[in-house]
């Protein structure tokens, strides 16, 4: 869940200092380049630093290591075909915000295979009173209790997939051309060719007489309805790593006149796999690492660890300080000087520059395997080089 309500209503030259306005840009450019600069329309109240620095850099994605399969799965919610065997269960799930919440009072967990036609994801949902409403596909499914997929095949923030699911089968897809908070919309007319997905109650549905285990599901998704947005089409290659997280929004019940009823002004629980630390699942850069392999089960499969996450985390510490400056003054920093703002002692000298569209910023890092350069901008994309 966790949308915003916007969805409903409606030449690298690095700088560090003012750089005055040249007299041969034409007036048009200035013009373009004042509009750049100003407020995005969709800049969300602040403030953003603090929560970045306190409640979610601290976090460290989780990682799972998705294997191949060579028997394709049968798809019908109940788990119970030999290759989910080997495959390891995900940590329980957590509260959204992390530790700062409590422990979920239903257990929540999932897990992953593929082969080279779909990408596969179970989940095991612990569940007393099993319930939903919600037949009409793309309907606003997390309206009732729900199991969520959110997607980002190259890892930019931008241009990623988000799934839901209720208790009877009934599915929300959408695309996400970038984040709420970035002003995106989602695109509520994509839907996903070739998907495949099930449910298994464990229990009754809609009926508050008796107690109930659970229920189970399964998805599907077709590499190719994901290709448009990934580095590549057809399945991953060999150790490549995508951006996944998964969500469980559960609400408190009561039961009146025979029936399920939302317990009224009481929010939705927001349960996920990897904690964003914020409640909003729609800040991509937060989710887990899935890792893709084609090695057997029998052979270790070890999880290759972010590249230059201090690079990383730094060009998001400073993307969170301009939505702060935003804030404040309606349009972007020009200068390091002017935003306040400065790298730690130690780390590697960061490149801001001004564009035409806001600004781009750069981190460059040589720790981990080979060195490279985290990048982002005013609409939060971040890109590894």
């Amino acid at each position: 869940m966790t949308h915003f309500a916007s969805f409903f209503e409606n030449e690298r030259q690095p700088v560090t200092a003012a750089r005055p306005a040249s007299p041969l840009l034409s007036s048009a450019l200035l013009a373009a380049l004042a509009l750049a600069l100003a407020a995005p329309a969709a800049a969300a109240e602040g403030p953003h630093l603090p929560v970045w620095r306190e409640r979610m850099q601290p976090l460290i994605p989780l990682g799972y290591v998705a294997r191949h399969t060579s028997t394709p799965l049968t798809i019908d919610g109940q788990l119970d075909d030999p290759a989910w065997a080997a495959a390891p269960w995900t940590a329980d799930f957590v509260d959204i915000e992390g530790d700062a919440k409590p422990k979920p009072r239903f257990r929540t967990r999932a897990k992953l295979l593929w082969d080279d036609e779909f990408l596969y994801i179970a989940a095991e949902l612990a569940e007393p009173h099993l319930w939903g409403t919600l037949t009409k596909h793309d309907a606003v499914i997390f309206n009732d209790p729900d199991f969520e997929v959110f997607l980002d095949p190259d890892g930019d923030t931008h241009a990623y997939y988000e799934f839901e699911l209720n208790a009877l089968n009934t599915g929300w897809d959408l695309l996400l051309p970038r984040p709420y908070q970035d002003g995106g919309k989602a695109r509520d007319d994509w839907e996903i060719p070739g998907l495949k997905t099930a449910i298994h109650l464990r229990g009754t549905l809609n009926n508050p007489a008796d107690t109930d285990v659970g229920w189970t599901l399964e998805i599907a998704f077709p590499w190719k309805a994901l290709a448009a947005h990934a580095r590549h089409p057809g399945p991953p290659a060999e150790g490549e790593q995508w951006r996944v997280n998964f969500s469980r929004v559960e609400w408190s019940i009561t039961v009146r006149d025979g029936r399920y009823h939302k317990v009224p002004r009481t929010p939705e629980n927001n349960w996920v796999w990897s904690p964003q630390g914020v409640i909003d699942m729609h800040r991509p850069e937060m989710w887990g690492t899935v890792q893709f392999t084609r090695r057997p089960v029998a052979e270790p499969a070890e999880l290759s660890p972010l590249a230059g996450k201090p690079a990383r985390d730094l060009a998001l510490d400073f993307y969170y300080a301009q939505l702060d400056f935003c804030h404040a003054h309606q349009r972007w920093a020009t200068t390091l000087a002017e935003l306040n703002w400065a790298a730690p002692a130690g780390s590697a000298a960061p490149g801001f520059r001004v564009t035409l569209t806001g600004y781009e910023f750069t981190v460059p890092f040589t720790d981990g395997p080979r060195p490279g350069t985290w990048t982002t901008r005013q609409d939060r994309r971040l890109t590894l080089e």
